[in-house]
């Protein structure tokens, strides 16, 4: 008897349809001898909703309360699929984040998980139950509920499929697998069968969407094999999983864009040490993720020092920043928002040179100039201006050959 964890997204359980679907593969998956964990998002657009009626009150609503509203749309879709389930005789339980439990630290909209208490869900387990979980959520030492940041139920289920010792951890979406970039602006678009760890984490920090960047990560550390699946379809799929000998000859596997992007530039900044740390610690303080740093050379004592941030920090990232700006004596502080980050990733790229200047002379080519460069052993990211992303996304993955691997 094998443990299956089973995840589906937002567009999985929009409606009363589609969760009768899932029931129909959860029921599958029980039939041919498993235990099954069910791990669920709220319904497509139901935390957008409820995110968008806390800021109609205030800009800045209490954190506390805030992830408490949020967290509320899983427990109507796990409640939901329980009673469907139970009506097809299939015993079910929902439970929620508190009553698991899934113990998080105090970081609000953006808790990360310190241990799962598994009794209460192997005890289901052993009696023949499905256990169905409301993902995203958690619970802090003082019983305050928590959330894992947006897509937070893949790590959710990625989490749980650790502390279970799951033999696998399905990841069901509205798409087939993970393709070598999006299908919506690139006809050429392929569908991976496989893709290592450490792709999966860089094309999902980098703008793919198909896998919360956290949830890859944690799969890594504990060796947890994720199957991206449709849940409208049985073809097709993407195994994720510790690279092998077969998977170095792809050089580069996939190209990402993110315009969830917005960069700023603090203008003329003293050049001494501990200048970056005063920038930079209130953003830290906020939770507000720095993605790319860039700092000219001095000249006569002063630099410029640019970096990126998410399009929806980026109000409270300026004022934080302009606050700063003139503690530490910096002329001015400029904001782009029509900025979008353009990335290629592939593990072959440690073993092979030039990849970056084939990108480079890709990009010149069609008059695209780049503003900002980040590189890692498996990628190269690039900041463009928006007005350039599908173009470069389609010029890159016609100039990497994307659409001819095997």
């Amino acid at each position: 008897m094998a443990l299956v964890v089973q995840k589906y997204g937002g567009t999985s359980v929009d409606n009363l349809a589609k969760i009768e679907n899932v029931a129909m593969r959860v029921i599958k998956a029980k039939e041919a001898g498993n235990q099954v964990v069910v791990v669920l998002s709220a319904m497509a657009g139901e935390t957008d909703r409820l995110i968008n009626l806390a800021h109609q009150i205030t800009d800045s609503p209490d954190e506390r309360e805030y992830d408490a509203l949020i967290s509320t749309g899983e427990q109507v879709t796990v409640s939901l699929l329980a009673i469907m389930l139970n009506k097809m005789g299939y015993p079910a339980r929902s439970f929620l984040g508190f009553q698991v439990k899934i113990l998080t630290d105090g970081a609000y909209k953006q808790a990360r998980i310190v241990n799962i208490d598994t009794m209460a869900i192997k005890n289901e387990l052993k009696n023949g139950v499905i256990v169905i979980i409301a993902g995203f959520q958690g619970v802090d030492s003082d019983n305050n509920i928590t959330t894992l940041g947006r897509g937070g139920s893949d790590t959710s289920a990625v989490a749980l499929s650790a502390a279970l010792h799951a033999d696998v951890c399905d990841i069901y979406t509205d798409v087939d697998g993970v393709y070598t970039t999006d299908p919506n602006i690139c006809s050429k678009a392929r569908r991976l069968s496989k893709i290592t760890y450490d792709e999966m984490l860089e094309m999902a920090m980098l703008g793919a969407k198909v896998l919360q960047p956290r949830s890859v990560e944690m799969a890594k550390k504990y060796q947890v094999p994720l199957y991206i699946r449709s849940s409208f379809t049985d073809e097709g799929g993407t195994l994720v999983t510790k690279e092998d000998s077969a998977m170095e000859r792809e050089v580069v596997s996939g190209v990402t864009y993110d315009r969830d992007q917005a960069k700023i530039t603090v203008v003329h900044v003293p050049d001494r040490p501990g200048i970056a740390a005063r920038l930079f610690t209130p953003l830290a303080e906020h939770h507000i993720v720095v993605d790319m740093i860039i700092q000219n050379a001095s000249v006569e004592g002063f630099t410029d020092l640019t970096f990126t941030v998410s399009r929806k920090d980026i109000k409270e990232a300026t004022r934080l920043v302009e606050e700063a700006g003139k503690d530490i004596g910096a002329a001015k502080v400029e904001v782009d928002e029509n900025v979008a980050k353009i990335s290629i990733v592939g593990v072959g790229m440690v073993s092979h040179s030039g990849v970056a200047a084939k990108m480079f002379a890709t990009l010149a080519h069609e008059g695209i100039n780049i503003l900002m460069i980040s590189t890692s052993d498996i990628k190269i990211s690039c900041v463009v201006q928006a007005k350039y992303t599908e173009l470069a996304v389609m010029v890159l993955h016609d100039t990497f050959e994307l659409d001819k691997r095997s």
